[in-house]
């Protein structure tokens, strides 16, 4: 497993209703060269006179809170310093716990009074003890990125546990960090080529090293249909036996979906499940012909080509499938979020859109869901909770600004199947050339005019799957873009200047390393420990 598991039991992963952006702490304060590896950039960092806290044989870890996720959260702080010591520091919990303050530890505390917001925390980290504050267990697992941050690389190199012990120190610093966003997003495509539930798991411990809450699963396009659906077992005895290329596909059960939704929930990660409509569905129109107008199911696709296939959308049947797809995914997602897709319908016209749209998102918010669609379904008529995702850099801005929730991945800032230069073997280039310098230097408030800052929710980052046939694909294209990404959601803008952010990406390459990260080694990024051309 890439990221040590932050398990927590009884924590909600998600809020029931969008937020807005939160409330950020004082200016950055980024000078400190000990803690110079931390990224997402914090929104404040001062660094503290001393040698800051030892790791030691006498080191303990107390949870000050019986809650449940804040246990679990100290038991994973204390595995990852064994991780990086070899050292078996005990966990102690409940109020009366307090550490022998002559001994060094590390104390995380819940307190909902914390003016740091729902995801922030504080950490003060000074001989003898150390403190993690935060409002909510989501917060104290940042803290515990930042923490795990601050300890040496060589920590994720899980044999160091099981070796002779060696001490180490964490910096003394105080930290006060939030995220500037809410929605820190990344989109996987599991239909273009399927990918296997360990694939998955992979990738959700990759985005919970950098502090991202949200993974969109692309589960249905033209090639192949991914999940299944009890009321419609023909989605996946035959929709789902295809993929790009003409290779073998796959799908997932309900319950292995369920424990991927589990698994994403204990790293404080919400699964939002997308099935595109009413385009990009020939692999249910090969599966069943009555979603056709004609009544006869279509070949299977194995090309890349969009845009050909449409469900019959003057059809009830159609109606019923979509119901029973939304409710039987929505039940196992837990999540409030729906994707309906919505993009690149090219056989309908305007009003047979819109007609349907509108249909398909009263069908949503019956099973107490929000609909999230692409952004051409900004230009029907949206319910209040209802969240456009915006991906065209040419979209009408107009009728953007005036969408009531926005979620930001401007296909030519953030799309991490783009190639990164003309030379990249992987990826494509419709949208743009990427490389990691154009996936940093962007600020999601400038780009739709007019949208009321309230309205973004947030930042994701999709990776289209035409072009990656295996996850060492995958991380190539979205590692380091994917980081990138991250701190654009949750960093002040203020605090992301491109020369100290390259500077706190390249640290990252031992540690990227030891965890087995097929990461593009850009030459505009100074690796540490790596001769990278300039």
């Amino acid at each position: 497993m890439l990221a040590v598991a932050l398990i927590v039991t009884g924590a909600c992963a998600h809020a029931a209703k969008p937020k807005t952006p939160q409330a950020q702490p004082p200016a950055p304060q980024l000078a400190s060269s000990s803690t110079a590896a931390i990224l997402p950039a914090p929104a404040q960092l001062t660094d503290l006179p001393g040698d800051g806290l030892p790791i030691n044989a006498q080191t303990v870890v107390v949870s000050a809170s019986t809650d449940p996720g804040a246990v679990r959260v100290a038991e994973a702080l204390a595995l990852l310093l064994k991780r990086a010591t070899g050292i078996a520091v005990p966990v102690k919990t409940g109020p009366a716990a307090a550490a022998d303050g002559r001994i060094p530890s590390i104390t995380l505390i819940l307190d909902p009074e914390a003016a740091i917001g729902d995801e922030g925390y504080q950490l003060v980290t000074a001989a003898p003890a150390a403190t993690l504050k935060a409002r909510t267990p989501a917060g104290l697992s940042y803290g515990v990125q930042t923490i795990r941050q601050l300890l040496p690389y060589w920590s994720e190199y899980e044999a160091v546990m099981f070796q002779q012990p060696r001490p180490a120190a964490l910096p003394a610093v105080n930290i006060v960090d939030a995220p500037r966003y809410a929605w820190r997003g990344a989109m996987l495509d599991v239909a273009r080529h399927f990918f296997t539930l360990e694939d998955v798991e992979r990738f959700i411990d990759i985005m919970a090293l950098h502090k991202m809450n949200r993974l969109h699963l692309h589960l249905a396009d033209d090639q192949g249909w991914r999940i299944e659906i009890s009321k419609w077992p023909d989605l996946t005895a035959k929709g789902a036996l295809t993929q790009v290329g003409g290779g073998r596909g796959g799908s997932y059960t309900q319950a292995q979906f369920a424990a991927l939704v589990s698994y994403a929930a204990d790293r404080f990660i919400t699964i939002v499940p997308e099935i595109d409509m009413p385009g990009h569905t020939n692999a249910a129109l090969a599966s069943y012909g009555e979603l056709n107008c004609d009544g006869r199911a279509k070949p299977v696709f194995t090309g890349t080509d969009v845009g050909f296939s449409a469900l019959c959308v003057d059809k009830d049947v159609t109606y019923r499938f979509i119901d029973d797809v939304v409710g039987e995914i929505g039940a196992l997602a837990k999540g409030p979020y729906f994707h309906v897709g919505g993009d690149e319908v090219k056989t309908l016209t305007a009003a047979q859109y819109k007609s349907f749209v509108e249909r398909v998102q009263s069908i949503v918010q019956a099973h107490g869901l929000q609909m999230i669609g692409w952004d051409e379904v900004a230009a029907t008529s949206l319910a209040p909770a209802s969240i456009v995702q915006h991906w065209r850099p040419d979209a009408a801005k107009a009728d953007l600004a005036r969408a009531p929730h926005l979620i930001l991945s401007p296909a030519d800032r953030a799309y991490l199947d783009m190639k990164y230069d003309r030379d990249t073997a992987l990826g494509l280039n419709w949208a743009a050339l990427i490389p990691v310098r154009s996936a940093y230097e962007w600020d999601p408030a400038a780009i739709v005019p007019g949208a009321p800052a309230a309205a973004i929710l947030g930042v994701e980052a999709p990776i289209w799957s035409e072009t990656t046939a295996s996850m060492r694909d995958v991380e190539f294209l979205m590692m380091p873009r994917l980081a990138a990404i991250a701190e654009v959601a949750w960093s002040p803008q203020a605090a992301r200047p491109w020369d100290t952010f390259r500077a706190r990406l390249g640290a990252q390459a031992p540690r990227w390393t030891a965890l087995g990260i097929n990461f593009y080694r850009s030459p505009d990024v100074p690796w540490k420990g790596m001769d990278a051309p300039r």
